[in-house]
């Protein structure tokens, strides 16, 4: 970030006793000012220093940990925050955002990723949303209730004693909504209380029917935060695995019902039954096929209903996608509140909350239990039957108040200045650019996940069962392994090579040579000219192939077909990236030291004001990929649009496009709103 657009930022909102006073900050130096409280926080100086803070001494750019094995990095990037955290919240960064702009005006939050009111909707992007809203909302309430389930069978007699015997006196004693409110403001206040009232178990480990100890679903405790209890070589990983084959079986079972699945009954001697693909994995026109099969015929002409039903449907899923998008945001941000992460305050967030518990918890003292339901009463009627009194208020608020609906908004008034997820993995990305040490990219591994319980304290479980009981709910029967690992052999029938298998194999084997044939015919119209098809070369790589550059500075990509490096020079004020067919030896980034024809594009990273996430082949290409042609995968790219007309330059066949997308999305001062 510039000197100048350093001081042409207006002041964030963010209160700097309370950063001082929430941060354990050195007394000195000055607070810097920036468009928004994220670009505050990254540049601060603490007392405690990560890796990545401590490299931020040098005035080059520091590699602490790119292509190095997370076993290599033993201190913490960030302080404050465990490695495995901050990879996850990469991690699921990177799949959360797909396209972001750089807007002038910063939102109420005084935070970046705001969405837009005219937000696109896409397919990937309900996906990611509905995975998003299962591993923050869904995970969250399975805990809250199996909490609950263990409460409610009192095998944790002395535990469930107390709660009985403080509900039984509050209710006595009329004081049942003034306990429940202190209980609340001791939860929020001190933190050692929630572990001392609310034992942490391993989620998989917990039956929410009986609040016993059962065996999980996936046959070990391999991980502690995910519903299945499967293993997990990276923290979070499990329940994103979980949320991925959740949004597969309910698609899967949408498109069963659109095609009549099983319509009628299937006769057990049907020819083909075993042969011919499922249709549930097929979705391309098989509804049509279906009302064909029954002689209707499903075009436009005779079916008017169909275009409107099917704008209802994506009107209904836009709306759909943007609610559990708030609620999720919602509940990220109250988790947030209640357990900050560095650099955000820790103790102001829970304070704003005991503000409004506080007064309720007074006002419950005054009121009894008749008033309040006569209250209570009142507020219906008034909703029922109030309309037109409520339209006028309204429409004199909209006249005094235009932004008042914005104003009373959870996330702009009393959530307002704490992070999303997404909020805080692009603080923490900026702490890194602002201490010249970008953070490496969460690792990755190709290898099978072993089937190893976690490490497991029986005697620190609270769960009313032996340690034997535990143990053995969280381990893998010997028998059971031997039988998980070596599975009994399929049917006789699944080795018998039959015509339709035959047919299939044919078509597939097809299929791969004509996808073949078309990178052939792509690469001599790439040659000639072909805008398009240069776009397309070598978006189709061998799983598992190494590629080199891969950052911190410079990243492997291709521009208008020709392969080279995308790099970033930041020894430029404002930081340049520019594309190279010249490749960088021993990490140098300066331009000037480039061959001469080599530099394809340069623009200044204070210029960009989009960058959208493409993918390589399309969603049907990358279907045919993953079935035709075994060993290949397909690699995206990434579009990056300027302030000036004509600014756009598309980068393909990008293995590291998310290294490169985190760089420049944090490297500088623009505020970013997710569309």
């Amino acid at each position: 970030m510039s000197a100048t657009d350093r001081q042409a930022m207006p002041s964030a909102s963010v209160d700097r006793a309370t950063i001082k006073a929430d941060n354990n900050l050195t007394t000195d130096p000055e607070i810097p000012e920036g468009p928004t409280d994220s670009h505050v926080l990254s540049q601060i100086k603490q007392d405690e220093r990560g890796l990545a803070q401590k490299a931020g001494d040098t005035a080059e750019i520091s590699n602490i940990g790119w292509d190095e094995s997370p076993d290599v990095i033993e201190e913490p990037l960030v302080a404050g925050l465990s490695n495995e955290d901050l990879w996850m919240l990469i991690r699921r960064f990177d799949k959360q955002m797909y396209r972001v702009k750089a807007v002038p005006d910063v939102s109420l939050q005084k935070l970046d990723f705001t969405r837009e009111d005219d937000d696109e909707f896409s397919p990937d992007k309900l996906r990611a949303t509905i995975e998003r809203f299962y591993t923050t909302v869904v995970v969250g309430l399975t805990n809250c209730i199996k909490h609950i389930a263990r409460l409610r069978s009192w095998k944790e007699p002395r535990r469930t004693a107390a709660f009985c015997t403080v509900y039984v006196l509050s209710c006595l004693l009329d004081l049942l909504v003034p306990t429940m409110l202190v209980i609340l403001l001791a939860l929020v206040l001190y933190p050692p209380c929630r572990s001392l009232m609310f034992p942490p178990a391993p989620i998989s480990l917990v039956n929410k029917d009986t609040g016993g100890v059962q065996k999980p679903k996936a046959g070990i405790l391999g991980s502690e935060d995910s519903i299945t209890g499967a293993p997990e070589k990276f923290k979070g990983e499990a329940a994103e695995q979980e949320a991925s084959n959740l949004v597969a079986s309910v698609a899967s079972v949408a498109v069963g019902s659109a095609v009549g699945k099983h319509d009628q009954g299937v006769p057990d001697d049907a020819p083909l039954e075993d042969d011919v693909p499922d249709a549930m994995d097929i979705v391309a026109n098989t509804a049509d096929a279906q009302s064909a099969a029954h002689g209707k015929v499903p075009t436009d002409s005779h079916d008017k209903t169909r275009q409107p039903m099917k704008q209802s449907v994506m009107d209904i899923a836009n709306s759909s996608m943007h609610v559990i998008g708030d609620i999720t945001d919602t509940y990220e941000k109250m988790g947030n509140a209640l357990s900050a992460t560095t650099p955000f305050p820790r103790l102001s967030p829970r304070l704003r909350l005991a503000t409004v518990l506080f007064p309720a918890f007074l006002a419950s003292l005054m009121t009894s239990c008749y008033v309040f339901m006569k209250l209570s009463t009142l507020l219906i009627g008034l909703v029922f039957f109030g309309d037109p009194v409520i339209r006028r208020g309204v429409s004199y608020l909209n006249r005094r108040l235009p932004n008042w609906r914005k104003i009373i908004q959870l996330q702009n008034s009393l959530l307002k200045g704490i992070p999303t997820n997404a909020q805080l993995a692009i603080t923490l990305l900026r702490i890194g650019e602002a201490n010249a040490s970008p953070l490496p990219p969460p690792p990755t591994s190709p290898d099978k996940v072993p089937s190893r319980p976690v490490s497991l304290n029986p005697e620190e479980l609270t769960l009313g069962a032996s340690n034997e009981e535990i143990k053995q709910a969280a381990l893998v029967k010997p028998d059971d392994h031997v039988q998980a690992v070596e599975a009994p052999p399929a049917p006789e029938k699944s080795h018998k090579r039959t015509l339709g298998s035959s047919i299939l194999g044919l078509f597939r084997e097809t299929t791969a040579s004509g996808v073949e044939s078309k990178r052939g015919i792509d690469r001599l119209r790439a040659a000639i000219g072909s805008h398009h098809a240069k776009n397309r070369v070598g978006v189709l790589r061998d799983r598992g192939k190494r590629i080199t550059p891969s950052g911190p500075v410079a990243f492997d990509a291709r521009y208008k077909g020709k392969r080279g490096t995308a790099i970033i020079d930041s020894t430029k004020e404002p930081p340049l990236l520019y594309f190279t067919t010249d490749t960088p030896q021993n990490g140098d980034a300066k331009l000037e030291n480039r061959k001469d024809g080599s530099v394809m594009f340069t623009m200044p990273v204070t210029e960009i004001q989009e960058m959208r996430k493409l993918g390589g082949m399309g969603w049907k290409g990358k279907l045919v990929v993953g079935w035709a042609l075994h060993g290949k995968e397909v690699v995206d790219g990434l579009l990056i649009i300027g302030k000036m007309p004509g600014q756009s330059y598309q980068l393909t066949a990008m293995e590291t496009r998310n290294q490169l997308f985190n760089r420049l999305i944090a490297i500088d001062g623009q505020v970013w709103a997710s569309c």
